[in-house]
């Protein structure tokens, strides 16, 4: 293992830490005034879940939660980093239950079908029928030369190129 490889894995430990260790939001809301405004905002605002423009014409998500650059909106980082992480985990889930082969892949070619399942999702890997026929059988030279001739590759290419690479040699990109 090189010494920036090894640098790689320690780095990725210590995100998972840092991701595992993160505050998560309560899900109890403990006091009356919070279990009676609840109800309330969420009659009020509704609950929509993705962007929308609300009747002023401000983006905003969720239970009104203004996302509008204009207006100063936006997510923090740990609102980011939460989502980030239950989306991550999610895309783990499916692929567990979709592809359950894939864990038997070295962690860099998990990490492409992980890295395209979040960015395409778990249904739009699973369209890629050929590569991944090619990639539990071990064929990764021609699994990687396949997500080269996909419409995927001519719409994110730099992407598509290095998880190709990546696919190719079992080397983190």
């Amino acid at each position: 293992m090189s010494h920036i490889e090894q640098r790689l894995r320690e780095i990725s430990d210590e995100l998972r830490e840092i991701a595992n260790s993160l505050p998560l939001p309560p899900t109890a809301l403990h006091t009356p005034l919070e279990q009676r405004a609840t109800q309330q905002l969420r009659r009020d605002e509704g609950e929509v879940l993705y962007a929308y423009q609300d009747s002023l014409g401000y983006w905003t998500i969720g239970i009104g939660v203004m996302i509008d650059k204009k207006k100063g909106g936006g997510i923090t980082q740990e609102e980011s980093e939460y989502l980030f992480v239950n989306r991550l985990r999610a895309r783990i889930g499916e692929l567990d239950q979709m592809l359950p082969w894939w864990r038997t892949l070295d962690e860099p070619r998990q990490g492409v079908l992980l890295n395209m399942s979040y960015q395409m999702g778990v249904v739009g890997v699973m369209k890629f029928v050929n590569t991944l026929k090619l990639i539990q059988g071990g064929s990764y030279q021609a699994a990687a030369d396949a997500m080269l001739k996909s419409l995927w590759y001519q719409q994110t290419p730099a992407r598509a190129q290095r998880l190709s690479d990546q696919m190719r040699d079992g080397e983190w990109r």
